[in-house]
C-alpha cells in the first residue's frame, strides 16, 4: 500500500496542517474502500492509479474550504472522496485518448491492460462516486452533474478545436476553465457547502478555486517550455513535440509571422528541431504575455478570497495563489 499523502503546504499553520493531514488520511482510507469489489480484478484495476499516489490536491481543497464552516461535518470526507474519484476516472479516460504509456511514474492502465479495461475502470469510478454522492443530497448531485458536463464539454472542445471565426486564445482559456477549473471549483464548493458555510463564502471559494485551477494549468504551459527536466521531473517541450497549442504558442501564432519560430510551431515540432524551438520560444515576448495572463487569473482568485473570514484557511488559499505564480518562474 502506498503511503498516505503528505500535506506539502509549509505556508499554513501547524494546527491547520494537522487538521488537513488527518482529513486526507480519512479520505485515503475511504477512497480505497470505495473501489473494493467482489471481483478481485475490478478492485485491482480501480486501485491502480490510487496506489500510484498523487498529491490529492482536489481533496485537499475540499478539506481546506471546509474550514470556513464545520470542518468536522460528516459529509466533508465523503465529498472529498467523490471529487478524487471523479478526477481519477478522468485520468483513466485521458490516458486512452492520449495513448499515454505512463501515469504517475507507473504504466498507465491502458498500457498495463488495454483501452477497454481502462475505459470501463474509469466508468466504474464514476459510478462509485455517484453512489457516495447519493447520500449527500440532491443539490450536490446537481452540482456534480453540471461539473461533469463541463468536463466533457471541455474535452470535446479541445478535441475538435476552435471553429472558424472563433478566437483561438479565448477558446483555449475556456477549455482550461472547463477541463481543469470546473472540478477544482467544485472541490472548493463541496467543502464549503458540506461544512455549512454561508452562501456568500461558498460563492467566493468556488470562484477563487476555479481561477486557481486555470492559473495552475497556465503555469504548466509555461513550465513545459521554461523548465529543465531536472527542475520539473518532466521532459521539457512535450507539448511542442505533440503539437499541443498552449497559450505561449497561440500568442506566437497570433503574431502572424513569418518567422522561424512561427514556422516551427505551425505543427508538431520534430525532435531534431525541439531544442531550437525551445530556445526561441523562451526568448519570445509570448512567454511574458502568458505569465501576465496567469497572474491575472491568480489576482482574480485573490479578489474573491479577500472577502473571506480572516482565518488560517484564508491565508493558506492566499499563499496558494502566490505559489501558483511563483512555480511558473
Amino acid at each position: 500500500m502506498a503511503a498516505p499523502p503528505v500535506v506539502d503546504l509549509p505556508f499554513i499553520d501547524e494546527r491547520l496542517s494537522e487538521d488537513i493531514a488527518a482529513g486526507l488520511a480519512a479520505v485515503e482510507k475511504m477512497l480505497r474502500s470505495s473501489v473494493e469489489s467482489e471481483d478481485a480484478f475490478i478492485t485491482e484495476a480501480s486501485r491502480h492509479l490510487i496506489e500510484a499516489g498523487g498529491k490529492r490536491f482536489r481533496a485537499m481543497l475540499v478539506l481546506l474550504a471546509a474550514q470556513f464552516g464545520n470542518a468536522a461535518a460528516p459529509g466533508v470526507v465523503p465529498g472529498a472522496v467523490v471529487i478524487e474519484l471523479t478526477h481519477l476516472a478522468t485520468l483513466y479516460h485521458d490516458d486512452v485518448m492520449d495513448e499515454a504509456r505512463v501515469r504517475r511514474g507507473s504504466p498507465s492502465a491502458n498500457a498495463r491492460w488495454d483501452n477497454t479495461v481502462a475505459i470501463l475502470t474509469g466508468d466504474y469510478l464514476f459510478a462509485q462516486a455517484s453512489e457516495i454522492l447519493a447520500d449527500l443530497g440532491p443539490e450536490l448531485i446537481r452540482i456534480q452533474a453540471q461539473t461533469f458536463s463541463r468536463l466533457v464539454s471541455g474535452q470535446i472542445r479541445e478535441t475538435t478545436g476552435p471553429r472558424p471565426g472563433d478566437d483561438p486564445i479565448e477558446h483555449y482559456i475556456r477549455v482550461l476553465a472547463d477541463k481543469t477549473g470546473s472540478l477544482i471549483a467544485t472541490s472548493g464548493r463541496f467543502g464549503a457547502m458540506l461544512a455549512g458555510a454561508p452562501a456568500d463564502v461558498v460563492d467566493r471559494v468556488t470562484r477563487a478555486c476555479e481561477a486557481i485551477g486555470v492559473a495552475w494549468q497556465l503555469g504548466d504551459d509555461l513550465l513545459d517550455v521554461a523548465s529543465s527536466s531536472s527542475e520539473s521531473g518532466k521532459t521539457p517541450g512535450t507539448d511542442l513535440r505533440e503539437g499541443v497549442r498552449t497559450l505561449p504558442v497561440l500568442y506566437v501564432l497570433a503574431d502572424g509571422g513569418p518567422s522561424r519560430l512561427h514556422t516551427l510551431l505551425s505543427g508538431p515540432v520534430p525532435e531534431e528541431n525541439l531544442d531550437e524551438a525551445l530556445e526561441l520560444l523562451r526568448a519570445h515576448p509570448a512567454m511574458d504575455r502568458a505569465r501576465l495572463e496567469l497572474v491575472r487569473w491568480a489576482d482574480r482568485a485573490r479578489e474573491d478570497l479577500a472577502g473571506l473570514p480572516d482565518i488560517p484557511a484564508k491565508a493558506a488559499f492566499m499563499a496558494l495563489c502566490d505559489y501558483v505564480v511563483a512555480r511558473s518562474g
